[in-house]
């Protein structure tokens, strides 16, 4: 077959940070050179927004972010000759401002297309920003119709069938799709759909990296105009996929590198470490520390913390009180010791006491029960915080989604932090977990994976004290918080209507706490924050 009748696509599955315009730029004209020089491709492909990340948010709102983005890409324009490229920016124009993909080849930008759906649920706000396109992206390039399309335009068929109707040969599908459970095949489906509506193969470019409490799993893939996929990247790293297109009759992509889908609870730790990494690290500070208790929502955190991270930049704190069992001082070493990280052992008995003799005449004679609860938990707080201030490094809060929906959780104590890796987990899923980071490597002590769950704050507490059976909990939960069931729903499918009725008025009660919880990583289609908002003064 002769050289000429073929097209080597590549896809820059990058990791990008918002608002940092100028690197981006430089990421891109890296990977055009490489591209050029190495890969000898012809077209290059990046994902939605690369030039000022994703989501950009209100930046938006300012003029400069626009202007910044045109002369970053004047100057790609100019410094990446004899390589075309497809890259997403926003481009201020007929008094609005739109969400674009452009194509730039020869000094120059020579054809751009608009988005036209623009996604307004979830964690997904554009209509803020954006006006919407109106019309198909087509171009020509090396002989091939090639029609630009961007993200939410996938998911919907209308701009395919446009696309398909103003003759196009292949479709190419920018995006910045964040992670949740099971995502990723969800896409491929669409996808494959949406090429065998139309007789169209597609290629689906996709960003990677954290952005705050949202992760990009990356996994951009290629399917053939019969929808059977043909390339895969990899899922939460950064990485080139070379596609080769026959041009012979009808554009064709040739078999290429597939990479492995991932098992459910790999794809979710993966996504926590990448999310802790790039929190961390895109916001400057020079590690990570965290209170290490000897439970598993503090074990799985460390876990995650120095996978992302590496030991030398992660630091656990034991602090022991008077209720604080041996067991969990070995266990929390242990573990400390494993993973080799920095652990200091500070006792909490000298401010506790400080504090409830300071609060003499404040507390009455009778037990002063939760009260007491929470100043241990706000005496660690402050513990954490002076050693993040002294030392430069993120402070991690250990909290799962269960604790937080019901408000199992002390604000200024246990909730003080920067970032809640395990923020979108419920409990249970949290021990999934666990096991699946000790299948790999036994990092967490056994003991920490079968002792009752507790809190440690009186005597022989456990979180069942206080909370349902976790097990009953978190399906209590996923409906009420994640699958907006009412109370009457979830008792008619056959759960106890007494435990349904008082979870659902400690979910209510508490958004408050969690309207001041540190962000954390989405791993569901529901998380608290951007996906979940709720008044906190409400007579619903």
């Amino acid at each position: 077959m002769e050289t000429s009748l073929r097209l080597r696509i590549l896809i820059a599955q990058l990791n990008l940070l918002v608002g940092d315009v100028d690197g981006n730029r430089d990421q891109v004209i890296a990977a055009a050179n490489a591209a050029r020089n190495e890969q000898k491709a012809d077209l290059l492909v990046f994902p939605e927004l690369t030039l000022t990340g994703y989501p950009p948010e209100d930046l938006l709102l300012r003029p400069e972010l626009t202007e910044r983005t045109q002369a970053a890409l004047r100057r790609i324009a100019a410094e990446t000759r004899g390589m075309a490229l497809i890259l997403g920016y926003p481009k201020a124009a007929l008094g609005g401002l739109f969400n674009v993909a452009g194509l730039v080849s020869d000094g120059q930008v020579i054809a751009e297309y608009a988005k036209q759906l623009l996604p307004n649920y979830r964690v997904f706000d554009e209509k803020r920003y954006f006006q919407p396109g109106n019309g198909p992206g087509i171009l020509e390039f090396k002989g091939t119709r090639i029609a630009l399309t961007v993200c939410e335009d996938i998911w919907e068929e209308g701009p395919t069938r446009q696309a398909a109707a103003a003759g196009a040969e292949l479709l190419i599908n920018i995006n910045a799709s964040p992670y949740h459970l099971d995502k990723a095949p969800e896409r491929e489906a669409l996808v494959r759909l949406r090429a065998q509506e139309h007789g169209i193969p597609i290629i689906y470019a996709n960003l990677v990296g954290g952005q705050d409490e949202l992760v990009f799993d990356g996994g951009s893939f290629v399917v053939d105009a019969a929808g059977n996929l043909t390339h895969r990247a990899p899922y939460f790293e950064a990485a080139s996929l070379v596609v080769d297109m026959d041009l012979e009759h009808r554009p064709r992509p040739l078999p290429g590198a597939v990479a492995p889908v991932l098992e459910r609870e790999e794809a979710i730790y993966r996504a926590l470490v990448l999310g802790v990494r790039d929190y961390v690290r895109k916001n400057g500070f020079d590690g990570a520390v965290l209170g290490l208790s000897g439970g598993i929502d503090s074990a799985l955190t460390l876990a995650v913390a120095t996978d992302a991270l590496g030991p030398e930049l992660v630091e656990v704190v034991l602090m022991p009180s008077r209720y604080t069992a041996d067991m969990s001082l070995d266990d929390a070493l242990e573990q400390a010791r494993i993973l080799g990280v920095k652990a200091s052992v500070l006792s909490i008995e000298p401010a506790f006491k400080a504090f409830l003799g300071m609060l003499a005449d404040q507390l009455p004679d009778r037990d002063a029960g939760v009260t007491e609860e929470n100043i241990q938990a706000r005496c660690r707080g402050i513990i954490l915080m002076a050693i993040s201030n002294q030392q430069g490094k993120m402070l991690l809060t250990t909290g799962n989604k269960s604790e937080m929906a019901v408000g199992y959780a002390t604000l200024y104590g246990d909730m003080a932090g920067g970032f809640a890796p395990l923020k979108d987990l419920s409990k249970t899923l949290v021990y999934r977990l666990a096991r699946y980071r000790n299948r790999r490597s036994r990092v967490i002590p056994e003991r920490v994976l079968t002792r009752p769950p507790s809190a440690e704050l009186r005597p022989d507490q456990t979180d069942q004290d206080s909370l349902p059976d976790y097990d009953l909990l978190d399906e209590i939960l996923k409906r009420y918080i994640e699958d907006d069931w009412s109370v009457a729903a979830i008792v008619a499918a056959g759960y106890p209507e007494a435990e349904v009725q008082r979870v659902a008025r400690l979910v209510d009660r508490n958004e408050y706490k969690r309207r001041q919880a540190p962000p954390g990583v989405r791993i569901t289609r529901r998380a608290f924050g951007r996906d979940r908002r709720y008044p906190i003064t409400s007579g619903f």
